[in-house]
């Protein structure tokens, strides 16, 4: 098997990870059961240069969830194969409400809100960065942040991120409604294993569940819907605890395990099928008895009154 190498921010706040889409990354490849080498870009210079979370395998190299998940799922961990046609299509949906609804009210409350980056967001960038990189990335994460906040929510002619704040929480509180009723009392999205959405879900929802937030009104709510922050404890505890160990996925090896047997069963009938038509071949080959149509007619002659 090949050698694959993630390259993405550390842990932290009892997560793998605090960035939400090496989160996603994470949780996909425990769940597909793909053995990955994960090297932090913590403490190096690629703190600023690089893009994470990235994939190294061979002469590839992926960026973005989207495409490692695809990339991964051509390497046969897919974690997404007893999806039906029908949760394939949910799960591109509630993605694409994820970004859209709840993203940016992650970026304004993680790197917007002045308490919060203060308080958490950028010591903790800053404290994993070199010098003198620690006085750039966070400062530089912020202001991609509220770029991205103004270009998706912001409309002429608004120009400042006050005038978009109430709209960006009310989506966010929104989601993660309609993400409790979806999960109802299941463990995962898509009944008892967990599948991409639940690795969407988790990157997305998991840092805004554990950080310690100084300030956070969307914590407080999330907090409030028990089933999602169960959710987010259960792949912790079940995939990412060192006390739990991991169980086996069934995966794509699983399945050609199986038919692999199957195989051979049916070679071995066939070879059984064809030794017994051998003997049948080389076996002395005996006519079937027919009477004697001459000698029947005589007798019949003979015992006719004349």
């Amino acid at each position: 098997m090949k050698h694959i190498e993630l390259r993405c921010w550390g842990g932290g706040w009892g997560l793998p990870s605090v960035h939400t889409e090496s989160l996603i990354v994470l949780a996909y490849a425990k769940f597909s059961g793909a053995k990955v080498t994960v090297s932090p870009i913590d403490w190096t210079w690629k703190t600023l240069t690089a893009t994470v979370p990235e994939l190294l395998c061979a002469d590839s190299a992926v960026q973005e969830p989207t495409h490692i998940l695809s990339f991964l799922r051509k390497q046969r961990f897919n974690a997404d194969h007893e999806l039906t046609a029908r949760q394939g299509a949910d799960t591109m949906a509630y993605i694409a409400l994820l970004e859209e609804k709840l993203r940016p009210a992650l970026l304004h409350t993680f790197w917007v809100d002045a308490e919060n980056y203060a308080n958490l967001t950028r010591p903790w960038f800053a404290s994993h960065s070199p010098f003198p990189l620690n006085f750039f990335v966070p400062s530089r994460h912020a202001n991609t942040a509220l770029s991205r906040i103004l270009l998706t929510k912001g409309e002429a002619p608004l120009h400042r991120i006050s005038e978009v704040e109430g709209k960006i929480y009310s989506d966010a509180k929104e989601c993660l409604n309609l993400l409790s009723y979806r999960l109802g009392s299941a463990n995962y999205f898509f009944g008892n294993l967990p599948t991409s959405l639940d690795a969407f879900v988790f990157g997305f929802v998991a840092p805004l569940y554990k950080a310690s937030l100084p300030s956070s009104p969307l914590q407080s709510h999330l907090k409030q819907l028990d089933n999602l922050t169960r959710f987010c404890d259960t792949i912790l505890t079940v995939y990412f605890s060192s006390d739990h160990p991991c169980p086996p996925p069934l995966v794509q090896e699983t399945m050609d395990a199986n038919l692999q047997k199957l195989t051979q069963l049916v070679n071995k009938e066939s070879n059984l099928i064809e030794k017994m038509d051998d003997n049948l071949r080389s076996s002395p080959q005996h006519k079937p008895h027919r009477p004697d149509l001459k000698h029947s007619l005589a007798n019949e002659k003979s015992s006719t009154p004349a």
